[in-house]
């Protein structure tokens, strides 16, 4: 019996090889757009795709982050400056975007942008704390997604939102890991909707690496500005030992972080290059074997594993 059940797990292994390694053809004909490609993934994945023959149209932030993609990649690589908190910054490039395509229409979508602070002790923070990551993260990712949708329908193209780990897990306060939650929401039930068009979703899910908007200072000093806006009674409360922990553990994580990027956007690239792509994509060995099986976890095993980097 354990021979047939290995023999069978091995033809299942080896036909999904074969499926995950079937590239498309006419790659240099096919416009994708990403956004969030100043730093980060956004930036690594354009020029990755530029060098692939793909037509990138990268949305950057600002100018000077556009001005430095452009150096760095082909004639054939375009941008556009785009804040995705503003319908009115993404009608404007989803215009740019479809002078550009034409009949073709929009191969694919990168829904990249985000942001990571602030980050801090849930009763720290306030609405509009919450409300600064909720609308680039998530309400960002449904207005670019929203108003390309027809691009990507005449193309019968791929969406890939990157979620996170944290969207599977959540173990620190803030914005972020609710916003990681509701991409994965969306992305699920966008993907039933609009598969009769023949688009496809793809999730991406990294682990912990290391990129601009998740480095120590930034965390430190995020913690540290929250900490001291604190009225005197809840800094009594929590104390000035539980504070310096907090720093100490965030120092801790990002001393171990991954800082190899090309992990996720080699994700990305699959997602929108292969025939069959993957519905999700985990990048990083932290979120193979770790984060994401902990996600099916019984909630009382999750808290005892991740209640031991709160201070006591």
């Amino acid at each position: 019996m354990w021979l047939y059940l290995a023999a069978f797990l091995g033809l299942y292994l080896l036909l999904r090889w074969y499926r995950e390694k079937q590239i498309l053809s006419h790659l240099t004909e096919k416009y994708v757009f990403i956004t969030g490609c100043d730093s980060g993934f956004g930036n690594l994945l354009a020029r990755q795709l530029d060098a692939r023959g793909f037509r990138v149209l990268a949305g950057c932030l600002t100018q000077q982050g556009a001005e430095k993609l452009k150096e760095a990649t082909s004639e054939r690589l375009q941008t556009t400056l785009l804040d995705v908190t503003s319908t009115e910054s993404v009608i404007k490039a989803m215009e740019w975007a479809k002078g550009l395509v034409g009949d073709k229409g929009l191969w694919g979508l990168v829904n990249n942008a985000g942001i990571s602070v602030p980050t801090a002790p849930n009763e720290w923070l306030t609405k509009e704390d919450f409300q600064k990551i909720l609308d680039i993260n998530l309400l960002g990712v449904f207005d670019v997604t929203k108003h390309m949708l027809p691009l990507l329908r005449k193309a019968k193209g791929r969406i890939v939102n990157v979620a996170s780990v944290m969207g599977r897990v959540s173990f620190f306060g803030g914005g972020y890991c609710p916003s990681k939650y509701g991409v994965e929401a969306f992305s699920d039930s966008l993907r039933m909707e609009i598969s009769k068009f023949g688009v496809k979703v793809c999730i991406i899910e990294p682990g912990y690496f290391q990129t601009a908007i998740t480095n120590e200072k930034i965390l430190l000093d995020n913690f540290t500005r929250y900490w001291e806006r604190l009225p005197n009674e809840i800094k009594q409360a929590y104390g000035e030992a539980y504070f310096q922990a907090m720093l100490k553990g965030t120092a801790e994580m990002q001393a171990h972080c991954n800082r190899d990027l090309s992990l996720v956007t080699n994700c990305m690239e699959h997602a929108l290059t292969a025939v069959h792509p993957r519905k999700r994509y985990s990048a990083g060995w932290d979120a193979k074997l770790f984060y994401i099986p902990m996600s099916y976890m019984p909630t009382r095993i999750m808290d005892l594993v991740f209640g031991w980097s709160y201070p006591k």
